[in-house]
């Protein structure tokens, strides 16, 4: 399976996870939003109406006695008007019930309300009669016998309508709890598969990379030899296999670079050798005598052909070093002995520029694990160019400083230093 097929697939199961868990808490929570809007929109205006109607059975009650006694007008016609708004108070409950008890409870309340607006009717009549006295009667016998009738089921209709209120709010309770108890154990199920996933991904990525990272150091080093193991067919592994064929042409460059130097070396060295030697032959009178022109055409050929080789050693050297074959052997080195040499051979060449050349150390032991031609080679390097670049009369000064568990060696002169736009070439 390809790398991005599987990171595809572990991210696909994630989000499949918490999809699911989205959809159990969209769930739950419309359940809930339903209980609630059952006791908002339904529970609690019935219990608001049941209110208000038993209520106005107390104050109908009231108003009913005063109009019989003092048989004012104004007492019947607020009668009248409480009595149409409890009607309608009954009437609206009936979109708010739900029970066959409440729904038989507020169908005989509203017959006992209608039966006692009939038995106030009579009383009406009676007054209008003049029969005071058995207006009296009927409204506390019959009359408060229905009124009670009707706050009876009133009442009995509160405590119905606020039972399920209660078992409303209990269900919508447990509901909670098994929301988030559902949830709470999806979410962690996706975290846990999200972290499985990632960590087997990011486990394999990082061991192929570990590896790959590893053979990439021992190509620099120079030392990879054996070809990376490689095992399945994603991206990883085709770029283990690429870096395989890579070490291999490298391996394969290397070796053609060492011959081409061997060859160069040979090829180069030899006629160069044959020439110089046979120009001090010739300086040397050997095959005869020279004439001062021919000797001075035979110097000429001497010095040529030793600068030559110089240039010719010189430039395989650095192209040795620029390709990580030059050879280094690293044994006990005493820095100042190393100092002295570099000094002591350049010291003619300071002398005849007119430069002064001077040592110092700071430290008196200076030991360490090095090349002592190349680091001589070194040393000759910097302390030439300081000569070469220093003014008659001016300075160079070569120091030996022991700096705790390093050792320094600084090439300071007087000289006019290096163009800034030229350091980023020296190496």
């Amino acid at each position: 399976m390809r790398l991005a097929s599987k990171i595809f697939v572990t991210s696909s199961l994630v989000v499949a996870v918490l999809l699911a868990v989205g959809v159990l808490s969209l769930a739950a929570v419309d359940r809930l939003v339903r209980v609630n809007r059952g006791i908002t929109e339904q529970s609690v205006p019935a219990v608001r109406s049941i209110a208000a109607a038993r209520d106005a059975m107390l104050s109908l009650a009231r108003l009913e006695m005063r109009f019989v006694v003092l048989r004012d007008v104004q007492y019947s016609s607020l009668w009248d008007e409480r009595a149409a708004r409890t009607a309608e108070d009954l009437g609206r409950l009936r979109q708010f019930v739900r029970t066959k008890e409440e729904k038989a409870l507020l169908t005989e309340a509203t017959a006992a309300f209608d039966a006692y607006r009939a038995k106030v009717e009579e009383e009406r009549a009676l007054v209008a009669r003049g029969d005071r006295v058995a207006a009296v009667e009927l409204a506390e016998t019959e009359a408060r016998a229905l009124a009670e009738r009707v706050e009876g089921r009133l009442d009995g209709l509160m405590e119905a309508t606020h039972s399920g209120v209660l078992a409303a709010q209990a269900d919508a309770a447990r509901l909670e709890a098994r929301t988030w108890t559902r949830v709470l154990t999806a979410l962690v199920a996706a975290v846990l598969l999200a972290l499985i996933g990632t960590a087997w991904v990011a486990a394999r990525l990082t061991r192929s990379l570990r590896v790959l990272s590893s053979a990439t150091r021992a190509v620099s080093a120079g030392s990879f030899h054996e070809p990376i193991a490689v095992g399945g067919g994603d991206e990883v592994a085709d770029l283990a296999r690429a870096f395989n064929a890579m070490a291999e042409q490298l391996r394969r460059v290397d070796e053609t670079k060492q011959e081409m130097f061997a060859a160069i070396s040979h090829e180069l060295r030899s006629p160069l050798t044959s020439m110089r030697e046979a120009a001090h032959l010739l300086r040397d009178s050997v095959p005869g005598p020279l004439n001062p022109k021919q000797s001075r055409l035979v110097e000429i050929i001497g010095r040529s052909s030793d600068r030559l080789l110089r240039l010719v050693n010189q430039i395989l050297e650095l192209s040795r070093l620029r390709a990580g074959i030059l050879p280094i052997e690293r044994r006990p080195v005493d820095l100042e002995r190393v100092v002295t040499r570099a000094v002591e051979e350049l010291r003619p060449q300071a002398d005849e520029a007119g430069v002064m050349l001077t040592r110092g150390r700071v430290g008196q032991n200076f030991p360490c694990l090095g090349d002592d031609d190349r680091l001589v080679q070194v040393v000759v390097n910097l302390v030439a160019n300081a000569i070469r670049f220093t003014q008659r009369g001016g300075s160079v000064t070569v120091k030996l400083i022991a700096a705790g568990a390093e050792m320094e060696i600084q090439v300071e002169d007087t000289g006019i230093g290096n163009p800034a736009a030229a350091l980023p070439h020296i190496f």
